[in-house]
């Protein structure tokens, strides 16, 4: 997943915003740090959303001088678990019940800051009748 985001030159440095995730606003004094600091914002406000128990918007088509911004691997299947879980209106505590765990091992699995093994990721798909692929191109 690669989030578009813009990243403008000020007296001060850079500013960047994101157009699908409108709370990942931050600034650098380079470029480069502009970036790495994007980087951060995004996933920080990826939290806010799984907080909030909110659908996390799907990334949009780079516009011209816009900047993809990657998300980390792992933060981009749990975006799909949590879009997952709101989309098949599952709470945490019924896929904890289909899982066979408790309902705090999910909120571990539902967490951000939370490392998780990809199989725990898995098996979560598959409690919710879905199938997580992995591929490489």
């Amino acid at each position: 997943m690669k989030y578009p985001a813009r990243i403008q030159p000020t007296d001060d440095g850079y500013v960047v915003t994101f157009r699908d995730i409108p709370e990942a606003n931050t600034q650098g004094d380079t470029f480069d740090e502009a970036v790495e600091m994007a980087e951060d914002a995004l996933l920080t406000a990826l939290t806010f959303y799984f907080e909030d128990n909110r659908t996390v918007p799907a990334p949009s088509q780079p516009k011209p001088k816009e900047t993809q911004i990657d998300l980390p691997i792992s933060a981009a299947i749990k975006v799909a678990l949590l879009n997952t879980l709101l989309e098949t209106r599952v709470s945490q505590s019924k896929l904890a019940k289909r899982m066979g765990i408790t309902p705090q091992q999910v909120t571990r699995i539902v967490n951000l800051n939370h490392t998780t093994k990809i199989d725990t990721l898995a098996a979560a798909f598959k409690a919710l009748g879905r199938e997580l692929k992995i591929s490489v191109s």
